[in-house]
């Protein structure tokens, strides 16, 4: 921690300096660099003296026996406690990509316009998570279902270890209900594919070859007034060696768009090198805590009953609600407790 305190004093001279916005980027690197290591400091030191606070008044409120006084204490202790575990799953978060932003692509499964509204009913749930996190969420490509819902929609999450946490989110989700679609009411199970890749701001070293890649156009789809239904901008790139697909909407020009699914495509391969390099290591070292991006992680079950439940912690809530309404940290913890 003293470490940690001694570079943000180092950065914020350097932040003091006449000449520091001299180099835009390398001042927005600086801020960056601040914040995050502030985001350990200051919730720590905040902890340390809340406990030392509890420390000092615990006897008092039990000498004199104030019964609200020793009530008000053991809040404290129970916020606290949920704060320090707060802290406790960031700090598993210290692999190369987990501090980074990301991208979070949703791709509905069989099931057609079922399958579509399911998409949508994730995508609302996320957008909720980030928010209530502080985070910064825009749509980057969206494309609508042919009667309800949305067929593929990508996120980006700008905000400190946003990657780090949704990793835990890749895989397939099922959702099992009785489709509002179905004039017989029957009970419809859905999925949909979750895939997360880490937004990188520096230039990463990774070469795509010309005939590696197929870049198609096509329209827009939402709002965007007249440009959009108008003009070809869109843009999903496929690399063919891997049969990554990457697709953006969100700039108005389709050579922006292009430029950003360049982007996109070089951060999910240098991901895609990172995880494998962190594979070897497990296998090294014995652990074996893969768990393969195909896998339905999650199923939530809407009807005859409601649960929520991730297959691979176990981890159930009855509030199918609350969990639509973006309430997923308990699944997140539990991953990252079990699995980094």
């Amino acid at each position: 921690m003293e470490k940690k305190e001694a570079q943000i004093l180092s950065l914020q001279k350097q932040m003091e300096q006449p000449s520091f916005w001299d180099d835009p980027k390398h001042a927005h690197s600086i801020i960056q660099e601040c914040n995050l290591l502030k985001s350990w400091t200051v919730p720590y030191r905040d902890l340390e003296r809340r406990v030392k606070d509890i420390q000092e008044l615990l006897p008092e409120a039990e000498a004199i026996e104030d019964k609200s006084f020793l009530e008000d204490l053991t809040r404290e202790i129970s916020e606290t406690e949920k704060e320090l575990e707060s802290l406790e799953i960031k700090k598993m978060l210290s692999k190369e990509l987990d501090s980074k932003s990301c991208y979070l692509s949703i791709n509905a499964g069989a099931g057609g316009t079922e399958s579509c509204d399911w998409v949508a009913m994730l995508a609302r749930m996320y957008q909720r998570w980030a928010s209530q996190r502080g985070w910064k969420v825009e749509v980057m490509e969206k494309e609508d279902g042919d009667v309800a819902g949305i067929k593929s929609i990508t996120l980006k999450i700008e905000g400190d270890y946003a990657y780090g946490y949704a990793k835990s989110e890749r895989g397939v989700h099922r959702l099992v209900r009785i489709s509002p679609f179905d004039s017989q009411g029957r009970r419809h199970t859905s999925f949909a594919s979750v895939d997360i890749i880490p937004i990188l701001e520096e230039e990463i070293a990774i070469e795509i070859k010309p005939d590696e890649i197929r870049v198609d156009t096509y329209r827009a789809s939402g709002a965007g007034g007249q440009h959009v239904n108008r003009t070809d901008s869109a843009v999903r790139i496929v690399h063919l060696p891997t049969n990554i697909v990457v697709s953006c909407q969100q700039e108005r020009s389709q050579i922006q768009n292009k430029e950003t699914c360049m982007k996109m495509l070089k951060a999910k391969l240098y991901e895609k090198e990172v995880l494998e390099r962190e594979e070897k290591l497990q296998k090294i070292s014995g652990e074996k805590k893969e768990i393969a991006w195909g896998s339905q992680i999650r199923s939530y079950v809407f009807q005859p009953y409601t649960l929520v439940k991730d297959n691979r912690t176990k981890v159930e809530i009855g509030n199918v609600q609350a969990v639509m309404d973006g309430a997923i940290d308990e699944f997140i913890n539990a991953y990252l407790k079990e699995f980094g």
